[in-house]
């Protein structure tokens, strides 16, 4: 449960009860690392002092379900001469170290990140005759902070957010959100770190799937550049009925279409609801990995073999694309676990240009014919990791998210990928890859067509290549939800 309530504590009237003002004199009461980011707020608000506050009633560090323990709400005049409206501006306080004193983030030094390394923040269009910011934006924040506790990935700008449900419950058809830096407000060094700022930005299913099937930074420099969908300051109006290629069509073709043909994607992974069949091997082999196949009971990795292949996973993506994250959505938010001591992992991405390097966590096995199976959202997204990611010497992996199964489709251009040409599926326990060489996507793309129509799909849907040894099914979600079933 969470409250609303006037500014307390240090974010709202820490230093107007001391002895001096601004964000240089701070009673000693207050933790060092909420001083740092309150400074900066009051460096934009210095007429907000007491801005009102959503609160975790029960701190996250006490046990309570929310990681944020205060999200504070301003109100901000815009600037109309950049055509800039007045709106809300919502900041979080607790996905950075607060306290320093390892109760939720461990304390690393000052020179690295602060606990996770960043605030979100929100800039929520303000409604003629509204007084009060909403207090749903809250709510929005605890989620995504909960996902990051759970997950233990970061996010960086230019991750988008599958979130399938209109950000404030309404009918709106903002239903999706990209992150990019806060055009206001500066990273701030703190005791425990550095503290920087991503802007959670609201947007339009297809302004989701462009940014999936080209970049999140290019639909974002769009958006920027038409006032009613964002403008320069990003502002989400939750009432915009159109997107921006409805707005302008000529942005589709001549901007996102051309981008894809240039630069391919820099999505190179999603969490998916997907597995994987050995159909080389009869179901009584023992060693055969369908223990992460649908309908079998899952065998259990032991967690170092776990850790290794998330490592695998982490270190094999491409410095040229951006951090992946899965799609979320607020059905499953209350399902995750927290970890009170969670350690840093980057989402499935590595900044890196190290190529996919396995480790020795089991021998390599290669398969004679294989049996992938995917939900409908993740076979969507088949097109775009052939067009988008093999056609230009890339790869793309589903990382199941209910396990440790995953499926990178590797081109021929990968080095240090342990499919080869000779044997174009290889297996290191419950990841596996698939080598497909430029003629054979091309061939898929076309068989894959009707991908690109969901309102036509019915499920389930086969899809085979038998000379290929090669089969792909879109299943319905409950068969993933169910796998015994």
């Amino acid at each position: 449960m969470e409250g609303v309530r006037p500014g307390e504590g240090p974010p709202a009237g820490g230093p107007g009860s001391g002895s001096g003002s601004g964000s240089g004199s701070f009673p000693s009461l207050f933790p060092p690392g909420l001083h740092g980011i309150y400074g900066e707020c009051r460096r934009l608000y210095p007429d907000q002092p007491n801005p009102l506050q959503v609160t975790a009633i029960l701190k996250y560090w006490l046990g309570g379900p929310d990681p944020l323990d205060y999200v504070s709400m301003y109100r901000n005049l815009g600037n109309p001469a950049l055509n800039v409206p007045e709106h809300w501006h919502y900041v979080s306080f607790g996905l950075s170290d607060l306290y320093g004193d390892n109760r939720v983030h461990e304390f690393t030094g000052t020179d690295g990140p602060s606990g996770f390394g960043f605030e979100l923040t929100f800039r929520l269009k303000r409604e003629t005759g509204e007084s009060a910011p909403p207090t749903w934006p809250a709510e929005l924040m605890q989620g995504l902070a909960r996902y990051v506790f759970q997950s233990e990935n970061t996010f960086c700008s230019g991750d988008h957010v599958s979130w399938h449900s209109p950000l404030d419950n309404s009918e709106s058809r903002i239903q999706h959100m990209l992150l990019t830096e806060d055009p206001q407000m500066q990273p701030v060094q703190t005791p425990f770190g550095v503290v920087t700022f991503l802007q959670i930005v609201g947007v339009c299913t297809e302004e989701l799937h462009a940014a999936q099937q080209w970049n999140g930074q290019g639909i974002l420099e769009l958006l920027r550049t038409v006032p009613v969908a964002g403008g320069p300051w990003l502002i989400t109006d939750m009432r915009r009925g159109e997107t921006i290629f409805e707005i302008d069509p000529h942005l589709q073709q001549e901007r996102v279409d051309k981008g894809i043909e240039t630069d391919g994607s820099n999505l190179s992974g999603v969490s998916a609801k997907c597995a994987w069949d050995d159909l080389s091997r009869p179901p009584e082999d023992d060693e055969d990995s369908r223990s992460i196949c649908i309908g079998t009971q899952p065998r259990r990795l032991s967690g170092k073999d776990t850790e290794q292949i998330r490592e695998t996973l982490r270190r094999g993506l491409e410095i040229n694309s951006k951090p992946v994250l899965p799609p979320i959505n607020a059905q499953r938010q209350n399902g995750l676990n927290h970890d009170r001591a969670p350690s840093r992992k980057d989402s499935l991405e590595s900044e890196s240009s190290a190529a996919i390097i396995p480790h020795e966590l089991i021998r390599t096995r290669q398969l004679e014919s294989v049996h992938l199976k995917f939900n409908q959202e993740s076979g969507a997204l088949i097109p775009l990791c052939l067009r988008g990611r093999l056609l230009h010497g890339r790869h793309f992996t589903y990382k199941s998210i209910t396990g440790d199964t995953a499926i990178t489709f590797v081109s021929t251009g990968v080095e240090g990928a342990f499919a080869t040409e000779e044997h174009p599926y290889a297996a290191h326990g419950p990841w596996l890859q698939i080598l497909l060489t430029e003629e054979f996507v091309e061939r898929m793309l076309e068989d894959l067509e009707d991908l690109n129509s969901p309102e036509e799909f019915k499920l389930p849907k086969e899809y085979s290549w038998p000379e290929k040894k090669l089969k792909v099914s879109i299943l319905p979600d409950a068969v993933f939800d169910n796998p015994l079933h």
